[in-house]
């Protein structure tokens, strides 16, 4: 099958021939129809996620068809359509995992960093870590609710009931969390690059109430926001945008350093809290609510090949919502 291989960090992604992989036991093999693209591909890829198995294989947004399983699978035929996620694989009997906080699992293995993902023709999935895709989806509007949707989802469960939200970073999870938090009934704004004037349109154009610049005041105080961009510096600038009470929630797997800030920002029981991964009951209960909002995902595709630049084009924020590698039968391909 060809592949984009990874060989370690600063060096770009291969394309290669290499063997279809044998699926286990409890292992599902899939044709890979889409994989989307995420940050965290860029943090593996720039060495600020260590030890990934080298060689690997990025990708952890995978949508594909089963084409063989293992004799333990019951819970897919062959032909299904199934989602792969980041977390792909938990010791199940840690006291993590026996108390619904598998995400904290400290023998987790991720897709697409422990385990080869999703930029190949195929690629093999614990079944009991994937998901049935929602009937109505296209291949590549499917992808990014993998793992935007999904951490997005768990960001926004942190939130609780605030209805003052605000989302820092308007990347692929955001233009997911604002549809969800405006069909919820709750007031958005949205926190960009300074001066991204067509980003805060783009925000404004899914229901955000007001877009500005990260480091501006919204027009009212918060409740509760949200930092998807990995800057440590947008966690002061966060709580000078909430009310006493509210909640920071930091949704990246990698931030660069926090800088030390004044505890008058923090004080009045203001909390700053970090998402780590997700559970399987967050995607069961995401992709359950997805078509009942409905999400829409803006998603721009690239031919497998061109898996390098389309994570150059990430880093430099050169399209708005997600990108998906397109890697065989995705509906509404476009040539990019």
């Amino acid at each position: 099958m060809r592949a984009m291989i990874f060989d370690g960090p600063g060096r770009s992604l291969r394309l290669a021939k290499v063997a279809t992989p044998t699926p286990g036991p409890e292992q599902v093999l899939l044709r890979v129809h889409a994989c989307g693209i995420c940050r965290t591909d860029l943090h593996i890829l720039d060495g600020e996620l260590k030890d990934p198995r080298l060689p690997l294989i990025l990708g952890h947004q995978i949508v594909g068809t089963v084409v063989a399983k293992g004799e333990k699978v019951e819970q897919f035929a062959e032909g299904d359509r199934v989602g792969v996620p980041w977390l792909g694989a938990t010791c199940n009997h840690c006291r993590y995992c026996l108390s619904g906080r598998e995400n904290l699992c400290d023998n987790a293995q991720f897709t697409g960093y422990q385990i080869d993902g999703g930029f190949a023709e195929y690629t093999v999935a614990d079944h009991r870590f994937s998901f049935p895709i929602p009937e109505g989806y296209p291949d590549l509007q499917a992808a990014p609710l993998l793992c935007a949707g999904l951490i997005g989802y768990r960001s926004l469960i942190m939130t609780g009931d605030a209805e003052h939200l605000g989302l820092y970073g308007f990347g692929a999870a955001a233009h997911i969390v604002v549809q969800v938090a405006r069909w919820q009934g709750r007031k958005v704004y949205a926190f960009t690059r300074a001066g991204d004037v067509e980003t805060q349109r783009f925000a404004r154009q899914l229901g955000a109430v007001w877009a500005g610049g990260a480091l501006d005041l919204p027009p009212e105080e918060l409740e509760a926001a949200i930092i998807f961009a990995p800057d440590g510096a947008l966690v002061p600038a966060a709580l000078k945008a909430v009310a006493k009470g509210g909640t920071v929630v930091c949704g990246g797997i990698h931030m660069s350093d926090i800088p030390a800030f004044p505890y008058d920002i923090l004080w009045g029981e203001r909390t700053i809290k970090s998402v780590a991964n997700l559970t399987r009951r967050d995607g069961e209960a995401f992709l359950a609510l997805a078509p009942r909002v409905p999400v829409h995902t803006e998603v721009h595709p690239f031919p497998l090949a061109k898996a390098n630049e389309a994570l150059d084009a990430l880093r430099r924020g050169l399209f708005h919502g997600a990108a998906a590698l397109v890697v065989d039968g995705a509906e509404d391909v476009k040539q990019n």
